[in-house]
């Protein structure tokens, strides 16, 4: 009887935690979406919304080789994680970048990674992999256009560069083992220090090839809001920018620590985007971009953790 009792107040208390969790992510979201809607309401602007339609799904598209990636490292760290799985964790997770701190990321993509010859700890080495990759990766690219075409800002030349060298030194294999040993995972699980020698610079050089290109495509989703709110910009002549844009209005976002990267992703997008649109275009474009991004992040949760739940459901047993 005592026994029951505690299975019963654990599966209450996990259940409490969870929804602590929903119940967080919710409410950090909340905020978001009205900040940028108040925003947007202080201009006057019609929107094409089959182009925002399309931006939204040119963000699916440009994150996906970064799920890619991820999976490829847990895959090499010898978890037995499916893609589809992978990638819902990865889609789902990134709703928790909204709650101060962004431990919710980690916490989000671990807690649906969870099963059988899963090791937590492997989990978690592989998230802070990925996303450095992807933020330095994200810093190559925009100190890499700043230094061509913008010369007369060294402020965000040294910005890119100090990024990229600060989150892609840590990525570097013996680096990313000695920092593992660092936090204190190897005192926990030996073997799991072990299991780390398995990511060679072959997964970390086809992991900077996704991110680019994936990055590359984060640009064409500017790109598409931009052509949403009415402006006739040339993808090819401007791709440089609105990809250096993008990338480097995210990597400061996320390096600032605030929630979403709010107001420090617009103001940089800003700066960057102001000589060739006008500083008020550029901050209704950087507005309405996260607002397209963060409609799409929380449509596309929905539906992966509805559909989660619906194969569950399947394989419950007749009786279960």
């Amino acid at each position: 009887m005592t026994e029951r009792l505690a299975q019963r107040r654990k599966r209450w208390l996990t259940a409490a935690v969870k929804l602590a969790i929903v119940a967080a992510v919710v409410w950090f979201i909340r905020g978001t979406i009205v900040d940028a809607w108040d925003e947007l309401g202080r201009h006057s602007i019609q929107v094409d919304f089959l182009w925002l339609a399309a931006a939204g799904g040119l963000y699916l598209l440009g994150t996906l080789p970064c799920a890619v990636f991820w999976h490829r490292a847990l895959r090499a760290l010898g978890q037995p994680a499916a893609f589809g799985k992978t990638a819902r964790a990865y889609y789902i997770g990134h709703l928790g970048k909204y709650v101060p701190g962004k431990a919710m990321v980690v916490v989000l993509r671990a807690g649906l990674l969870r099963g059988p010859g899963v090791d937590a700890s492997l989990v978690v080495a592989s998230v802070f992999l990925e996303t450095l990759t992807m933020m330095s990766s994200g810093a190559l690219i925009a100190a890499a256009v700043v230094a061509c075409w913008f010369r007369h800002q060294p402020l965000l030349l040294g910005l890119g560069a100090g990024i990229m060298l600060l989150a892609g030194l840590p990525t570097l294999p013996p680096l990313f083992k000695r920092l593992v040993r660092l936090a204190g995972v190897g005192r926990l699980k030996p073997e799991t220090i072990e299991k780390l020698d398995r990511l060679g610079y072959g997964t970390m050089l086809l992991g900077w090839l996704l991110n680019i290109f994936g990055w590359a495509i984060l640009g064409l989703s500017f790109w598409a809001v931009l052509r949403g709110m009415g402006l006739t910009i040339d993808p090819i002549a401007q791709f440089h920018l609105c990809a250096a844009a993008v990338s480097l209005a995210v990597v400061a976002g996320f390096i600032s620590m605030v929630p979403g990267g709010a107001v420090v992703r617009e103001a940089v997008l800003t700066e960057i985007m102001a000589p060739a649109l006008g500083g008020g275009t550029a901050l209704i474009g950087a507005v309405l971009l996260r607002l397209v991004w963060l409609v799409t992040e929380v449509a596309a949760s929905g539906i992966l953790y509805a559909g989660s739940l619906q194969n569950k459901t399947r394989h419950v047993p007749p009786g279960g």
